[in-house]
């Protein structure tokens, strides 16, 4: 995947703000960068390249700075006392009703269904889709 230079001056933003951002969580909690070494098992070296924006963590390697400095996965992301307001991405139907699947027993159905279809092939999901859609049809007569 390629981006634009002005994509790739974004990205370079981004690795910037996160590098900051741990690096003010460490000094803050007065840490040095070996201590963050020892804490996560990620080189001295690793630990600069991500404080100065040379190089993009994994969520992987960010959980496990998390770990180390003992705050919330949130705070290296977000600048703020509290979590961020998760943003409702349910849409509502114009009688107020929310649809199929976002509450309760029929969310956790979807949401078993959405783990099983991700771990199937493309084959098999083409055949469910068939399925389903020759069951609403036959309802619908």
């Amino acid at each position: 995947m390629s981006y634009s230079s002005g994509s790739q001056a974004q990205f370079r933003g981004i690795h910037v703000v996160v590098g900051d951002r741990l690096r003010l969580l460490r000094e803050q909690k007065d840490m040095s960068q070996g201590d963050i070494e020892k804490g996560t098992g990620l080189s001295r070296c690793y630990v600069s390249r991500i404080e100065n924006g040379h190089t993009v963590p994994s969520l992987e390697t960010l959980e496990k700075f998390a770990r180390t400095l003992e705050v919330p996965l949130y705070q290296i992301l977000y600048d703020g006392d509290k979590p961020p307001r998760v943003p409702s991405v349910l849409k509502v139907n114009g009688a107020g009703e929310s649809h199929w699947g976002s509450f309760g027993k029929d969310a956790r159905f979807l949401s078993k269904l959405r783990h099983f279809l991700g771990r199937a092939d493309e084959k098999d999901r083409a055949i469910l889709m068939s399925v389903a859609h020759r069951m609403s049809r036959r309802k619908r007569r």
